[in-house]
């Protein structure tokens, strides 16, 4: 299986979405998940990112724990500049793409990744 999670709303996504993968990889370890940001869902992707509702979560440590189940995590780099947002300011863990939205777009169409939004 493949899945493609969506976000585009740190605030309102990140944490039922990270709760949402853990959940999807400890029911089908063998799924290929990728996480693609743009706009205000790049912000748990930064350094020291955490949740505003709950400033217990860390972003970094969850995030970590995923890659290290093979979960990639996607930036949007249309986002970076028209945010001015440098690279240096995510976490080690964060990969890039040209577009957010046409990620989605190849991963939905070109190799069959089911689309999922938290």
């Amino acid at each position: 299986d493949k899945a493609v999670y969506h976000i585009d709303d740190a605030a309102a996504q990140a944490t039922k979405g990270l709760r949402n993968i853990r959940n999807h990889l400890d029911t089908l370890p063998d799924t290929q998940i990728i996480v693609v940001t743009h706009a205000a869902g790049v912000d748990f992707l930064m350094e020291g990112a955490k949740d505003p509702k709950n400033p217990n979560i860390d972003y970094a440590a969850l995030v970590a724990d995923l890659k290290a189940r093979g979960v990639k995590f996607e930036v949007c780099e249309i986002t970076l500049r028209n945010r001015k947002l440098t690279k240096d300011l995510f976490i080690d863990d964060a990969e890039y793409v040209p577009s957010g939205v046409a990620e989605i777009t190849k991963l939905q169409q070109r190799e069959g990744y089911a689309y999922l939004k938290p």
